[in-house]
Parts: C-alpha cells; sequence; structure tokens
C-alpha cells in the first residue's frame, strides 16, 4: 500500500486535442471540453489534489501519443505525482515517460495483449506499473472498450501482481461516465482477490460514491465528471473518507 498511506481522491485529467474533456462511456463524440490541462492541473492541486490522473485519450483510440506537448507542459508544472494512461503500448514507450517524469504508467491494452510488459518495465522502474482492468458484464475489455479479452478482472488481477504490477485502475464501463453511480461489488471481489491496491474509476456521481467505493476497500478512486460538473468539491470528497 505504499502509494496510498490513506484512501486517495484524484482528480482526472483526460487529453484530447490538447485540451482537457470528459466522454459519456468512453463514447467519442461524447465529449465535453473543460479548457487547458496546465490550469486543470493546478486547479486541483490547489484544492488539495495528492497526485493526479492523466489519460491521452488520443492515444488510447489511435494507439500513439498525441498530447505529448500538453502532458509536458503538466509535468513541468506540477510537483504532484502523475499516473499517466492512454496509447503506451511499448516498455520503450513506458520508460521514456518515466523518465520525462510520470510517476507511474498504466498499461491497458498492452498489458492484456502481452503480459511480460508489466515484468519488463516493473525490473528496471519498481512500483512504476499501474495495470488498467476495464470490464464489462464481468469481462475484461480493450481496444477503447470495443473487444472482449475472455478473461475475468479477478484473474486478470492475479495475473498483473505475480508480474509486479504496483496497483490495479479498475474501471466499471457499465457505468463510466454516466454519473449514475458506482457498482461496488466487482470492486470489493477484486480488493479480496489481491494484495496491491485497488484504484476504482468509473460513474462516481457523488459523495455517497465515494464512501462506498472506500468502504469496498478501495485504495483511490479517480474522478473526472463529478468534479469538472461541480457535484462536488475536491474537499468535499476528501472530507467524506477521513
Amino acid at each position: 500500500m505504499s502509494h496510498f498511506p490513506t484512501f486517495e481522491v484524484i482528480p482526472a485529467v483526460d487529453l484530447q486535442d490538447g485540451e482537457v474533456v470528459q466522454l459519456v462511456q468512453g463514447e467519442r463524440g461524447t465529449e465535453k471540453t473543460y479548457g487547458d490541462p496546465v490550469e486543470a492541473a493546478e486547479r486541483w492541486i490547489d484544492a488539495g489534489a495528492a497526485s493526479l490522473h492523466l489519460v491521452d485519450l488520443d492515444g488510447a483510440f489511435e494507439g500513439e501519443r498525441k498530447n505529448a506537448a500538453a502532458i509536458d507542459a503538466v509535468l513541468e508544472t506540477v510537483d504532484v505525482p502523475v499516473q499517466l494512461g492512454g496509447g503506451i503500448r511499448t516498455a520503450a514507450d513506458a520508460e521514456t515517460l518515466l523518465e520525462r517524469g510520470v510517476d507511474r504508467v498504466i498499461l491497458g491494452t498492452a498489458a492484456v495483449e502481452n503480459p511480460e510488459i508489466v515484468a519488463e518495465i516493473s525490473e528496471t522502474h519498481p512500483d512504476s506499473v499501474v495495470v488498467s482492468l476495464d470490464a464489462k458484464d464481468g469481462e475484461v475489455v480493450v481496444e477503447g472498450w470495443t473487444e472482449g479479452a475472455g478473461i475475468s478482472p479477478v484473474e486478470a488481477a492475479e495475473r498483473y501482481e505475480k508480474l509486479g504490477a504496483t496497483a490495479i485502475l479498475f474501471t466499471n464501463v457499465d457505468v463510466e461516465g454516466k454519473l449514475e453511480g458506482v457498482a461496488t461489488e466487482p470492486v470489493r471481489e477484486l480488493v479480496e482477490a489481491t494484495d496491491v491496491p485497488v484504484i476504482a474509476s468509473g460513474g462516481v456521481a457523488s459523495l455517497e460514491d465515494v464512501r462506498a467505493l472506500k468502504a469496498a476497500g478501495a485504495a483511490a478512486v479517480v474522478v473526472g465528471s463529478a468534479l469538472y460538473e461541480g457535484a462536488f468539491t475536491l474537499a468535499e470528497a476528501q472530507a467524506a473518507v477521513e
């Protein structure tokens, strides 16, 4: 639990075409735009964020990194740990980012297609790989949530823990971006099956959701739309789980 001494609320800064956006259920074309990434990052840090969750959405969909300039600008500005996902397909990609100041890389599709990549990066950069498991109807999905991987989140988490993953980022696609609330049962199952911290993501709409995920055993929660839409403030979310 080295990274999360206490339950952490991590603001999401999702990037598309160099701007902060939030998508509904990961569907392109549903995005709402929230301006400049550096301003968003500074705003969350000023509000008390202990770390940030950056996602290169263009990278996730295209499989290559399109928001490098925006990400570099955020890395240069902030002094809290940053985890970054989206389009990181090779160990070399990951290592480049870690050298540039990203603290943890989030691997999704790459880890599902080539689990050994987790061990490879962990050998040179211990405690730096978060494996992102996105689940739809109890199955891990990949390639921007379009394809089933034929494995359950629990089976996947056990595999990546052995390979050196420092945390599991678990997104329940069924509820993602809808602001309709969270499903805690899949989170609880994962927490019980693995010893690495589980970071929950997807569907957080209320302070009640934040509390519920903590109660389910998550080590941290990533919050996007709810913060950007003002459903609650970061301070309120942190207070709710203290």
